[in-house]
C-alpha cells in the first residue's frame, strides 16, 4: 500500500494556459477536462473552462489543478509548492522554466544549511520554492578553496 501526496492549484479561467506552461516545464503527459465533458457545472460559461487537469511527469511527479466556477469563491494563496531532491540537472532545469515570466524572489543560490535553495512566484501566481540537497554542499568541498 501507498499513499501520495498531491498538490492541486485552482485557477481564475487560466487553468489550461497553466497546467499547459507546467506540462512544458515537468514535461509528461498532460489530460485536460472540461466542465462539459463531465455535463457541465450548470452555468455555460463554465462550459470550456477545466475542471480537472493532471500531469503525470515520467519522474513520477504529479500536479493537478482546476478552473474555479462561476459562483464558487476564489480561496486565495495560502501556501506554496517545494520541489526537492538531490537530481540538480533536473531541479535547476525546472527552477529556471518555471521562473519564465514569473518573479524569483530568491535567487537559487547556496542556503545557509548547504543546500542550494531558491524561491519564485510563476506567471500564475504560484509560489514555488526549490531545494537541491548537498549540491552546493559538494561542488563547494570539491573547490580548490576547501583544500
Amino acid at each position: 500500500m501507498s499513499v501520495v501526496l498531491n498538490p492541486y492549484l485552482h485557477f481564475e479561467s487560466t487553468a489550461r494556459e497553466a497546467m499547459t506552461f507546467y506540462a512544458s516545464v515537468f514535461g509528461g503527459t498532460l489530460t485536460l477536462n472540461t466542465f462539459a465533458d463531465f455535463g457541465g457545472s450548470g452555468d455555460p460559461d463554465d462550459d470550456e473552462k477545466i475542471m480537472h487537469g493532471q500531469i503525470d511527469a515520467p519522474n513520477g511527479l504529479v500536479l493537478m489543478g482546476s478552473d474555479i466556477p462561476a459562483g464558487m469563491e476564489s480561496s486565495g494563496s495560502n501556501g506554496s509548492i517545494s520541489l526537492s531532491g538531490d537530481d540538480e540537472t533536473a531541479l535547476t532545469g525546472f527552477f529556471e522554466g518555471l521562473a519564465t515570466g514569473g518573479t524569483i524572489s530568491e535567487p537559487l543560490t547556496r542556503a545557509p544549511w548547504g543546500d542550494s535553495f531558491g524561491m519564485l512566484v510563476d506567471r500564475f501566481g504560484v509560489e514555488w520554492l526549490v531545494n537541491i540537497s548537498g549540491a552546493a554542499a559538494a561542488a563547494e568541498s570539491n573547490s580548490p578553496d576547501s583544500m
